[in-house]
């Protein structure tokens, strides 16, 4: 059965995930404790990581920025028919896609990995896509998606969600009505609470 959340349901998902090779990286460490996570705007694929990604050859894909931008020309027939996405990593700068491409509703969807609970990250990426930079598209979220965060996702600008393979996707779903008013402004609903209220 599906994990993917869009428009309020459970959805069968048309999309495959494209993921660079994996490569080994040494343990990082600053005062003892080893560092989970990438700094932002860190480069993290290899030239020959990114030559060396395996595209299925047919169906609708969604493929790592760096592999995008590398191998753009590639992908044009396939992009030209809405069957490319893209994806950034939480350490990755959404800049990085912005500077090589000036309209993002050329893709059917972009996604954003969400690497660890903890990274707040994705969240702000979601934020930049949808008010600076215009983005109206499917926006997905996918990783450690758990039940919590699917509200909070929602109010930063992701319609779509892929939630964690050994969590229940009804449950994450029925999350998304945990709170029947927000009480800030945000992406999903600009006006705080105390402006959409008439008090007359």
């Amino acid at each position: 059965m599906s994990n993917l959340i869009r428009n309020g349901a459970i959805v069968p998902d048309e999309w495959t995930v494209v993921n660079l090779p994996v490569v080994e990286e040494a343990v990082r460490k600053q005062a003892g404790k080893v560092v989970l996570f990438k700094l932002t705007g860190e480069s993290s694929a290899t030239p020959e990581q990114i030559a060396g990604t395996q595209i299925p050859p047919t169906g609708k894909v969604i493929v790592p920025v760096t592999v995008w931008i590398a191998r753009k020309a590639e992908l044009a027939d396939r992009a030209a028919k809405d069957e490319v996405g893209v994806w950034l990593a939480p350490h990755e700068t959404v800049e990085t896609l912005t500077d090589a491409e000036v309209n993002l509703n050329q893709f059917p969807i972009i996604g954003i990995y969400h690497e660890r609970h903890g990274d707040g990250r994705p969240y702000s990426m979601a934020v930049l896509l949808r008010t600076r930079y215009g983005y109206t598209n499917e926006l997905r979220v996918f990783g450690d998606v758990l039940r919590d965060q699917l509200f909070f996702y929602k109010r930063c600008g992701f319609d779509s969600f892929l939630v964690r393979a050994d969590r229940s996707a009804e449950d994450a779903l029925a999350s998304l009505k945990d709170f029947s008013v927000p009480y800030q402004g945000a992406v999903d609903e600009k006006l705080p609470v105390w402006r959409r209220v008439n008090r007359g």
